[in-house]
């Protein structure tokens, strides 16, 4: 009798396990049956929305399946990042964030109502945008060895804009500060156009914003680049710190997909392969390269241990920031 009952038991279990395995199988095979939608967590027009938008449309060429941009905004992404968290698990919905997943979590975690570590898993980094150090074309400063120079000859003169406590720009300064000693005072703006407006007013000696937004000025004279957070292949003669001789660069702002913890694997591999060739992909490329942003895929493993460190990076620096000026 005992020989019976183990007997079905191991045969059951066979079953069972059978039966799971043509279930994710037929899952896989069927995935996506339904669009998937893509919440980008900033406002139509910023450069994350633009490349989301360039980027879904190519993935729904791959798939054959609609892959919907939609703007959740608010709260410097963790709104749309929260709807995705508290979403669905069933990949019918991708969140397409900057680096303010890590850095709102890192200056204030209670404030966010999820755990970017362990709420979402990384699908991939998509893009990098580098940010620059800009100045005033008729300042003194030629190079960023002089500006440094000054700083520490004239300690608290120097101010610079940036989008706030917290935001990559704060730590630009505060990496600047750590690797050369020379202090800025950082002064907090409603955005990175504003605070440039406050560095063409003279109200402010530096700012650090992106490329896409330096362009204009840059061309029409305004404006001289100090110091770049990532190699610029289109200007190659502007410097980064660690090709000035410094331990590390100032952050670049990046771009990366994320799906909620307990996706099935299946899903995942549906669109990480998907998100690859779009990403590489020649129309792809140049619609980032034309928002002065560079294409930067990074796969999960990759782009999870770079989170985790950059992390790491900015609870330190916060243990250490300077003042904010009003």
């Amino acid at each position: 009798m005992k020989r019976i009952i183990l007997f079905l038991w191991v045969v059951g279990c066979a079953l069972l396990g059978s039966s799971s395995f043509v279930v994710s199988q037929s899952y896989a095979q069927s995935y996506p049956n339904q669009p998937i939608q893509m919440v980008i967590t900033l406002a139509p027009g910023d450069t994350l929305d633009l490349t989301g938008r360039a980027i879904a449309s190519e993935m729904s060429k791959i798939l054959k399946s609609p892959v919907v941009p939609v703007n959740k905004t608010g709260g410097a992404g963790t709104a749309g990042a929260d709807f995705v968290a508290k979403g669905k698990k069933d990949g019918t919905a991708l969140l397409y964030i900057n680096s303010n997943i890590i850095y709102s979590y890192a200056n204030n975690p209670e404030d966010v109502p999820y755990n970017p570590f362990q709420d979402f898993e990384p699908v991939c980094q998509a893009v990098s945008v580098p940010l620059l150090l800009a100045v005033q074309a008729e300042a003194p400063w030629k190079t960023f060895q002089e500006l440094v120079s000054y700083m520490k000859q004239n300690p608290e003169k120097i101010r610079g804009s940036s989008t706030g406590v917290g935001s990559v720009g704060h730590f630009g300064y505060e990496v600047i500060r750590l690797e050369t000693g020379g202090e800025i005072s950082m002064i907090p703006f409603k955005g990175a156009a504003p605070g440039l407006t406050a560095l063409l007013g003279g109200h402010v000696e530096v700012a650090i914003p992106s490329f896409a937004l330096v362009l204009p000025h840059l061309n029409a004279g305004k404006l001289r680049i100090l110091l770049s957070s990532k190699k610029l292949p289109a200007h190659p003669q502007i410097p980064t710190l660690k090709e000035l001789g410094f331990k590390r660069d100032m952050s670049s702002v990046w771009f990366g997909f994320f799906l909620p913890s307990g996706v099935p694997e299946s899903a995942k591999q549906v669109l990480v392969s998907a998100l690859e060739k779009s990403l590489k992909s020649p129309e792809v490329v140049s619609t980032i390269q034309n928002l002065g942003a560079l294409e930067d895929y990074r796969p999960a493993p990759e782009f999870k241990k770079m989170m985790t460190e950059e992390y790491g990076i900015v609870k330190e620096l916060l243990k250490t920031a300077a003042p904010v000026s009003k």
